[in-house]
């Protein structure tokens, strides 16, 4: 399993880019999230993170394995929970990967139809299946800094607690946002969190007048 590479951009296609390894130029393809962070890297060295898969159809006999790249490991996670939904494959899924994934995980938690169906490749009837699958799973995308600003310590905290503190902030009445909120403040402390309840703890904690 070949997880990160590094070497030359040698070229920026629309959906792949070639690095020059040593003497070995690679095919790695890319979401246009990705594509647009480093289109002006041309002749330098980068490194991306990478998952790999089969395309092709077995039964004819003809498998080709591909790479796939990303400038975080978050945004492999993401992809990959993305490709869990029926009727999206890897090339739907890199298709789709327009904006950062912060975003992507704010309309999924918003229900936000409408904007996900901007999405490329995204009509309506997926748009519902990405909602009903993955809305109670991307607290901790939503929570992601986005790139420049300065990391949080959610990777650090099991997705699972993250997911669950959101959903029984909604369940007494916060709105989506208010919740989000409310969870940045208390993992703006640096505390590491293994329960629901100490986060939910810290957060009433710190509202005490």
């Amino acid at each position: 399993m070949i997880t990160s590479i590094r070497g030359i951009l040698n070229r920026v296609l629309e959906e792949e880019v070639r690095l020059q390894v040593g003497p070995i130029e690679y095919q790695v393809l890319v979401p246009d999230l990705v594509r647009r962070s480093i289109q002006l890297k041309l002749g330098s060295e980068i490194t991306l993170h990478t998952i790999e898969y089969l395309e092709g159809n077995p039964q004819r006999g003809k498998i080709v394995p591909r790479l796939v790249g990303f400038m975080e490991e978050a945004e492999i996670e993401f992809f990959e929970l993305f490709c869990t939904v029926d009727g999206i494959g890897v090339r739907t899924a890199l298709k789709a990967m327009v904006k950062p994934v912060r975003d992507v995980a704010d309309m999924i938690q918003r229900q936000d139809l409408k904007l996900i169906t901007t999405l490329p490749g995204i009509g309506g009837s997926t748009a519902e299946r990405v909602v009903a699958k993955l809305r109670k799973k991307v607290t901790k995308f939503a929570l992601m800094p986005q790139r420049g600003e300065s990391e949080a310590p959610v990777s650090e905290i099991e997705p699972s607690i993250l997911d669950d503190a959101f959903a029984a902030l909604i369940s007494v009445g916060h709105s989506d946002i208010e919740a989000r909120r409310k969870l940045e403040t208390a993992l703006a402390s640096g505390k590491k969190y293994s329960k629901t309840e100490d986060i939910l703890f810290a957060i009433y904690q710190q509202e005490r007048p």
